[in-house]
C-alpha cells in the first residue's frame, strides 16, 4: 500500500474534501462500542456516485483500504481502520430522490438518515418503519442489516430493500434490482449487499418499501411480577398471531437505569413497551386481546398513551437504555450483547442469561425486541479491573454458545464487525469458506473495509508492512 501516493491523488481530485486532521480521522475510527479507536489516514466527504467511483479507483491502484462511514453508530466495530486508509463519509449524499406514493416506493441517497426520510413522507401519508433507536443512515442500516422495534410487524431491513446501486471494489457501478416486488432473475444480488457491512462495496444509493401512515397508534406499558410472565405473555402472543407492532421487554434493573437517565417514574418492574398499529376498531380489538392474554399471566393493566408526542416520549426513553446504562456506572467499558433464538426458546435463553448476570459480579441490563426473538444485554466492567474484563467475556461467550444451540445465530441485528467474528464459524461452519469464495471474487485485492466479518491476516499483515 503507498499511503502518501494515494493521499496526494485524493487531495489532487477532492481538494479540501479529503480532511487530514487528526479530530476527524479520530472521529471516523470509532463507532458507540466500547472498541479501540482505529483510525483511518485521511476522510473524504463524498457527493455522489462519481465520487465513491473516483476514490474507489485511486484506492484499487495503491491498494489503500476504503472503510464506508454514515452516521458511526454502529455497535461491534464496523467503522474502525485497523489497517488505516480511507474512511468513505457519505452524509453529504442525504438527498431522496424520488417517492412513488402508488407503489410505496422510495428512492434515497446513502446518507439520508431514517428520521429525515420519515420527515419527508410524514405529508404524504407514508412512513419508513425499521427503527434501531439511533440517528443511523439508511446506507449503514442495509450495510448491517439493521433491525428494530418494528421488525416483529414489518420486518428488518432485509425485508425493506428492492435494489441497491453499489460501487464495486474495481470502481463498477451496479443496479441490484427493480422497482418491481418481486423477481426470478438470476442471484439475489440485492440481499447479498445487505447485511456485507461494506466489505464487498459501497452501497450510495437505495430503493425501499414504505408503508401508508396507520389510521390509529396506540403505545402503552405493562408490568409483570416477574420475566417468566412477560416472556410467556410475549410467546402465547406471537404463537396466537396477535399483530403487535412492537413489543419490548426491559427487565427490572433496565427500567430503574431508564428512570434514573430520563427522569421517569415506571414501576421497577420486568415490563413490556408495547405499540399496537391499523384501523381504530382494529386496534381496539388488539387491545383488548392482548390485555386479556396478559392477564392471565399476572400482567398490570396497560397505561396507554396515544397522543403521537406522548408516544415519541415512551420510545424515546427506551430507546435511551445503552445511556441510560452506561450513566449507571460512568467510566466503565460497555459490551452490547445481541443475540436472536426461536420464539419457543425465548424463555429458556433469556432467564438462563438473567441468571448468569444475578451470579456474576458484572452488572448488566437486559433488553429485547422479543417479538422476534431477539434481545440483547448491556454489560458494565471495570476496564482496569482484568477480572471483571475476563467475567464480561465469559459471560458474552455462554449467551452466544446458548443461543447458537438453541438454533440462533450471535447477532440478531448489530452485525459481525469487529466484535463478533469470533462467533461467525461457530455459528456458520463450513459455509464460513463459501462467504470467503465471494469477498475473494468481489474484492479480489482486499480492500474493502478489511478485517471486519471476515478477517483476511495475510492481507492485513501486508498493509501494515507497506504502511
Amino acid at each position: 500500500m503507498n499511503k502518501d501516493l494515494a493521499i496526494r491523488e485524493l487531495t489532487e481530485k477532492f481538494g479540501t474534501r479529503l480532511n487530514v486532521s487528526a479530530a476527524d480521522r479520530e472521529r471516523h475510527g470509532q463507532d458507540e462500542s466500547s472498541h479501540a479507536v482505529m483510525m483511518p489516514d485521511a476522510v473524504l466527504y463524498a457527493a455522489g456516485t462519481g465520487d465513491v467511483v473516483a476514490a474507489i479507483e485511486i484506492c484499487a491502484r495503491h491498494r489503500m483500504p476504503v472503510i464506508p462511514f454514515g452516521a458511526g453508530t454502529s455497535l461491534e466495530g464496523h467503522v474502525a481502520a485497523p489497517h488505516g486508509g480511507l474512511s468513505l463519509d457519505l452524509s453529504m449524499m442525504n438527498r431522496v430522490l424520488a417517492v412513488h406514493e402508488n407503489d410505496l416506493d422510495v428512492r434515497v441517497e446513502a446518507g439520508v438518515t431514517r428520521q429525515a426520510l420519515n420527515a419527508y413522507l410524514r405529508d404524504k401519508g407514508l412512513f419508513f418503519p425499521v427503527d434501531p433507536g439511533s440517528e443511523c443512515t439508511l446506507g449503514g442500516m442495509v450495510a448491517t442489516r439493521a433491525s428494530g422495534t418494528n421488525a416483529v410487524r414489518y420486518g428488518t431491513m432485509r425485508e425493506q430493500v428492492l435494489s441497491l446501486k453499489v460501487v464495486t471494489a474495481t470502481g463498477e457501478v451496479i443496479e441490484t434490482g427493480n422497482r418491481a416486488r418481486k423477481s426470478a432473475a438470476g442471484y439475489d444480488l440485492t440481499h447479498l449487499f445487505v447485511g456485507s457491512e461494506g466489505t464487498l462495496g459501497v452501497v450510495t444509493e437505495m430503493t425501499l418499501r414504505v408503508y401508508g401512515r396507520p389510521e390509529k397508534l396506540m403505545a402503552g406499558v405493562c408490568r409483570f411480577p416477574n420475566l417468566q410472565a412477560a416472556i410467556d405473555t410475549v410467546i402465547a402472543t406471537i404463537q396466537l398471531g396477535l399483530p403487535v407492532a412492537r413489543i419490548e421487554l426491559l427487565d427490572e434493573l433496565s427500567v430503574k437505569a431508564v428512570n434514573a437517565y430520563s427522569g421517569l417514574d415506571h414501576t421497577e418492574m420486568p415490563t413490556l413497551f408495547l405499540e399496537f398499529h391499523g384501523s381504530a376498531p382494529a386496534v381496539d380489538a388488539e387491545v383488548s386481546s392482548f390485555s386479556r392474554l396478559a392477564k392471565e399471566f399476572g400482567g398490570s393493566a396497560i397505561e396507554f398513551a396515544d397522543r403521537q408526542e406522548d408516544i415519541n416520549k415512551l420510545w424515546h426513553a427506551r430507546h435511551q437504555l445503552y445511556y441510560a446504562t452506561r450513566a449507571m456506572a460512568p467510566g466503565k467499558h460497555v459490551l452490547t450483547t445481541d443475540v436472536c433464538v426461536p420464539i419457543s426458546r425465548l424463555g429458556d435463553c433469556m432467564l438462563e442469561t438473567r441468571h448468569d448476570l444475578d451470579e456474576s459480579p458484572v452488572m448488566g441490563t437486559m433488553l429485547g425486541h422479543v417479538g422476534d426473538g431477539n434481545f440483547h444485554t448491556i454489560l458494565l466492567a471495570d476496564p482496569n479491573n482484568n477480572g471483571e474484563m475476563r467475567e464480561l467475556e465469559r459471560l458474552h461467550e455462554r449467551m452466544v454458545t446458548r443461543a447458537i444451540e438453541m438454533g440462533g445465530t450471535c447477532t440478531g441485528e448489530h452485525g459481525i464487525g469487529l466484535g463478533k467474528i469470533k462467533y461467525l464459524e461457530k455459528e456458520k461452519g463450513p459455509a464460513v469458506h463459501l462467504m470467503r469464495q465471494i469477498k475473494a471474487a468481489l474484492d479480489p485485492i482486499g480492500i474493502m473495509n478489511p478485517g471486519k466479518l471476515l478477517p483476511n491476516p495475510s492481507l492485513g499483515e501486508e498493509m501494515d508492512n507497506q504502511r
